[in-house]
């Protein structure tokens, strides 16, 4: 038996040819038909829209994904994955409208909402195959072949059954509210979809402080007196203010009336506002005076005001004021309750001037404060030309005709083509008119934080709209305990971001006025009394029919379609989108002609809806769900983004229906930056192709890379120097243990089939890495279940390079060069075999090419990694003490190492000697075990042991400011003192974990292990070092015995070299000539035979001159000579 062997390392080439053995093995579809008896570990796939393409952040989520799909299927779970593409919402109908050259007016007229509509079916799959191709090529396993697509008929039926059973348990309803709104898309947005990452953006807008002039006759007796009285109103949104109908106060505020002046017009005037806002108010160019004599206008930034009176804001209730904007119509539903002064309990002195300016048509809370109101506040609503209530701004973001100069212009310039955006906005005029009129206190740029649509990355209004809610506020209780159940990694954002959601979470606005997605499927009488909602095709054709026996249609649409016949060729009969389902006129139980609601459902409902609806439940695969086989999920994976999109509607449907969870564990993986932390974007131009990468680095080091690096929750700076480094120190590294072990394997024909050398026969080093390797898997697995692969890489990672390739394999080299094949040599084998095999399968779920390629040769058969088992911890051979021991003297050689390089001491040149300090009797005999590892690993002839209480190595002590800081504060230097006085017998105490107690003149405290951080003063002659409790004193001094023995060691590296170079195998017997050098034959002298053995050497010969030397420069030594292999 031989194992394969290779001249370098190609993981491109590599996951070329293991993605076509899992295409000829089908290793995909046997990773699932293998397990068929076994228990399900159910995944479910968020769906990606296809109409844009991957970005290098879908290689981080979708390997989180596979990572433990592969891994639970190691672990003998049956894990189907099911892939989705969700197909409706703003990004296709944008791409679309975009493409066609039309807005969405333009739809019913320039463009059929049918031909609409297939453009959008055309375009949603546009990059699939891009999609499928990133998925192939990054080792993510998901069923692409059977995907679930949400415009097709048979998920928009199981999507209509949920609505349905929503209105049968009261959870839906009808309502006129205040909703987020946006012109550019056209339609209303959900509240989680104003909470978008990147939606609330800080902008710099025109503000007014607006003066409203009180009608006399309305002002309380107390004010009449002034004569005229303007309150005060500050807004960020001057296009609001024609629409204003009512200035609300706090009624427990305190308010004052103040004479001053008009900095515009200069006008004496007498204005309202709250007495804690009058510095931020009146600042600037206001000062204050004390006396009505000195209220004199003399100059613009010098203006006085006189505070005359204080009062509660309950003294203002029912003022009546004259209107703003003079252009503006008076409110169509009772126009003698508007203009006057309400009272809210949202109202603060926090900015502003404490008194709001109300515009129920364009905001929630005024919507609420002028509906509580007594007598009710109207909105400023007028009839259209149709008849119906209607805002003054259109719904495309538009001011009507009728309200003089601003009639026709967008109230936000965002909204124009950007050849016609006006030099000033709607916001500037307004404000220079009222300026004009006498009616601005105050016009000033301000900076602040306002929402963008995240879809179209345009301004949204607040906007009345008539729209269907899922009453979320219910059942918002069941939400937050049922929440309690899920495992979230991180825990943070399932009780912070996800939680605090949840806490605050309003009911959800199901209404989208679009085109293309999953129409509503309600029904309403024109006067709104008669509802009906429809659950299923079967009811709706049963409604068509009796509505064609009514005399309302005249045939029915799904007239091909065979009712109770699942099939896909069935339901490819029939399409339910909004150009079909619009032409249906149902028929009332009283017999009045029922028409469907034109809105659409967000599309967030639609992906919420896949756990059921990817399977066509309840109308197929009904027990998939009621059994609960199929549901709810072991595990999904998103971006934290998701935590108020699809983990958030995957959860209040689940809930509010099924009364259940949707999902068991879920990783909210963070953003993917640029290496300096800026988010990646196209226009920046540090936007990184996931494509370019895998072709040069390949999915395996990419994925090792992402996982490696920060935790998958956290933000990842991404670099690719990062992935290179990862394919060289840890893929670079596996390799070359791997092709270490196949030279020599198939040397000595070492057949992995042998009869297995018993563990307890094997060397202690054989033993120590077995010991290891089985606490490996232990953690990895642990890591695993909890859902934490960065902490599996790193563990493994970790053994890899320090101990399997730094210390067994570098010390065990000779077993595998020298002496006959034995037992000890077999077992060697063994070991290094057994460790390889089981790094591949635990390290498969993160790299699945590399790993299965490695699995495969050390196996030498063709069945995948994939379709293997998790190795089984063996408990007896994990040896605790013996890794221990081992972990000891790391740490020593690693102090030893340092004072090396501190001193520019190589480490081929011999040392004296090293000690070290013992603790007890216990530690000296386990230092004395590894004595001959120490002596080897750091080169030095002896070790010598000491007491730690010797007088040799005088210990002292430091201060550990990071434990001491928190505890002692300012008095931290007078802390500080006392532990560098500390004297031995004290800091023994401390470290066997006495606690001392230290009573100064003015202060007492105590001290324990944690608060000092032992050390050892400096030997004359010798260099000491510590780390991690740890030290050791090393003897620098070189003779010139060990001086010789060090050139030796130098002169063996440069011939081992020269033999690689030469391409020598390492069984080859050579010759060595070298040109004479004082030095060189000085130093090879008592060390020949070493160089000979080590180099395989049958002569040395030392000559006057060579024609062709290979020449070395090594400690200001010339060396020149030749190698010559023995045929």
């Amino acid at each position: 038996m031989s194992f394969k062997e290779y001249k370098s390392l190609d993981l491109i080439q590599i996951s070329d040819d293991v993605l076509s053995f899992w295409d000829k093995d089908k290793t995909f579809e046997k990773s699932i038909s293998s397990r068929n008896d076994s228990k399900r570990f159910v995944f479910f796939e968020g769906p990606p829209s296809a109409n844009g393409k991957p970005g290098i952040h879908h290689v981080m989520a979708r390997a989180l994904k596979d990572i433990f799909c592969r891994y639970k299927t190691l672990k003998g779970f049956k894990v189907e994955r099911k892939a989705g593409w969700d197909t409706h919402g703003l990004p296709i109908e944008l791409g679309v409208e975009k493409q066609l050259g039309i807005s969405k007016e333009d739809i019913g007229t320039k463009i059929s909402i049918e031909d609409y509509n297939k453009s959008c079916k055309d375009a949603v799959m546009k990059y699939t195959n891009i999609w499928n191709d990133l998925t192939r090529k990054i080792g993510y396993w998901v069923d692409m072949e059977n995907p679930y697509v949400t415009y097709k008929s048979k998920y928009i039926e199981s999507v209509w059954w949920l609505l349905k059973e929503l209105h049968e348990k009261g959870l839906i309803y009808k309502g006129y509210s205040i909703q987020p709104y946006s012109p550019k898309a056209g339609t209303g947005l959900s509240s989680h979809e104003l909470n978008q990452p990147g939606t609330y953006q800080d902008i710099t807008d025109t503000t007014v402080t607006a003066q409203f002039k009180c009608i006399e006759k309305s002002l309380p007796e107390f004010l009449k007196k002034y004569g005229s009285v303007h309150i005060l109103a500050w807004t960020t949104t001057p296009w609001t203010l024609p629409s204003n109908t009512a200035l609300t106060v706090g009624a427990n505020i305190d308010y004052v009336i103040i004479k001053t002046f008009n900095q515009y017009t200069e006008m004496a005037i007498n204005v309202v506002l709250a007495k804690n806002l009058i510095e931020k108010v009146l600042k600037n160019n206001y000062r204050e005076v004390k006396q009505t004599k000195e209220l004199i206008f003399s100059k613009n930034n010098d203006i006085p005001f006189l505070i005359c009176e204080h009062f509660k804001g309950r003294d203002l209730i029912n003022i009546k004021y004259e209107k703003l904007w003079t252009d503006s119509p008076l409110p169509t539903q009772n126009p003698e309750n508007a203009f006057r002064v309400i009272s809210g309990d949202f109202v603060t002195t926090d900015d502003g001037t404490g008194i709001v300016h109300t515009a129920p048509t364009f905001g929630a809370d005024d919507m609420i404060a002028a509906q509580n109101a007594k007598p009710e506040v109207p909105p400023m609503l007028i009839l259209n030309k149709d008849g119906d209530l209607s805002p003054l701004v259109d719904l495309q973001g538009k001011f009507i005709d009728g309200l003089g100069s601003i009639s026709g212009k967008y109230v936000k310039n965002q909204y124009y083509n950007e050849k016609d955006v006006p030099e000033k906005s709607v916001d500037v005029e307004i404000a220079i008119k009222l300026k004009e009129e006498n009616k601005a206190f105050r016009v000033e740029k301000y900076t602040h934080s306002y929402p963008n649509c995240w879809r179209t990355d345009k301004p949204i209004l607040y906007y009345p709209l008539n729209s269907w809610f899922v009453a979320v506020t219910k059942r918002k209780s069941d939400l937050i305990q049922y929440n309690k159940k899920i495992n979230w990694k991180p825990k943070s954002t399932g009780t912070g971001r996800f939680g605090n959601w949840l806490e605050n979470a309003n009911d959800w606005n199901l209404s989208r006025s679009r085109y293309w997605g999953i129409p509503l499927p309600i029904w309403c009488s024109e006067d709104g009394k008669e509802i009906l909602v429809i659950g299923s095709v079967k009811e709706l054709y049963t409604e068509i029919e009796k509505s064609i026996q009514s005399g309302f249609m005249k045939k029915n649409p799904f007239s091909k379609f065979v009712v109770d016949d699942f099939s896909e060729s069935n339901y490819e009969k029939i399409d339910l989108h909004k150009h079909i389902v619009d032409e249906i006129i149902l028929v009332s139980k009283s017999g009045k002609p029922l028409y469907r609601e034109a809105d659409l459902i967000d599309v967030w409902f639609d992906s919420g809806s896949m756990p059921y609806a990817q399977w066509h439940y309840p109308f197929e695969n009904k027990e998939m769900i009621d059994s609960k086989s199929h549901f709810p999920a072991d595990y999904i994976a998103e971006g934290v983004d998701q935590t108020r999109g699809w983990f958030y509607t995957l959860h209040v449907i689940s809930t509010m229906i099924f009364n259940s969870i949707s999902y068991k564990n879920v990783i909210s993986n963070g953003l993917v930056l640029d290496k300096n932390g800026q988010k990646m974007s196209k226009r920046l131009g540090n936007a990184v192709d996931p494509f370019e990468t895998l072709e040069k680095f390949g999915p395996d080091a990419t994925r090792w890379y992402m996982i490696s690096n920060s935790n998958p929750w956290e933000n990842l700076k991404f670099d690719l120097n990062g992935i290179d480094e990862v394919r060289r120190k840890f893929f670079g590294t596996l390799y070359n243990i791997y092709a270490f072990f196949s030279l020599y394997s198939n040397i000595d024909g070492y057949d992995k089939n042998e009869v297995m050398i018993p563990y307890e026969s094997r060397r202690e080093l054989d033993r120590w890495i077995i010991s290891g390797l089985n606490s490996l898997i232990q953690k990895v697995e642990s890591a695993y279940t909890d859902y934490d692969p960065t902490k599996s890489s790193r563990l493994i990672s970790q053994f890899v390079q320090d101990d399997l390739s730094n210390w067994y394999v570098r010390l065990s080299r000779r077993v595998f060069w020298k002496g006959e094949y034995n037992d000890e040599k077999i077992s060697a084998f063994q070991t290094l075999h057994e460790c390889l095999t089981k790094i591949a399968i635990i390290s498969s779920p993160i790299s699945p090419f590399y790993m299965d390629q490695l699995f495969q040769d050390l196996t030498n058969d063709d069945n995948s990694v994939h379709l293997a088992n998790f190795p089984k911890v063996d408990i007896h051979n994990i040896d605790s003490e013996l890794e221990k021991k081992i972990k000891k003297s790391q740490m020593i050689c690693s102090i030893a190492l340092s004072i090396r390089k501190r001193e520019k001491i190589k480490v081929r040149q011999p040392l004296n000697k090293v000690l070290i300090p013992f603790r007890n009797s216990g530690e000296k005999r386990e230092i004395l075990e590894i004595e001959d590892f120490i002596k080897s690993e750091i080169n030095v002839k002896k070790v010598e042991l000491i007491s730690d209480s010797s007088e040799i190595l005088v210990k002292k002590a430091k201060p550990n400011f990071k434990s001491l800081g928190p505890k002692f504060g300012k008095n931290i230097q007078t802390v500080s003192k006392t532990i560098f006085n500390l004297d031995g017998q004290q800091i023994h105490l401390l470290e066997i974990g006495e606690t001392l107690n230290f009573k100064l003149d003015n202060f007492s405290f105590d001290l324990s292990l944690v608060d000092i951080e032992v050390f050892y003063e400096d030997i004359e002659g010798w260099q000491v070092g510590s780390e991690n409790g740890y030290t050791i004193a090393l003897d620098v001094s070189i003779d010139d015995k060990l001086k010789n023995e060090g050139i030796s060691r130098e002169i063996v590296n440069k011939i081992q070299n020269l033999r690689k170079d030469s391409n020598f195998n390492v069984s080859d017997k050579i010759i060595i000539n070298i040109v004479n050098n004082n030095l060189i034959d000085k130093a090879l002298e008592d060390n020949l035979d070493y160089v000979k053995n080590e180099t395989l050497a049958v002569e040395v010969n030392f000559v006057n001159k060579l024609d062709l030397p290979k020449e070395f420069e090594f400690d200001n030594i010339k060396l020149e000579l030749e190698i010559k292999k023995i045929s």
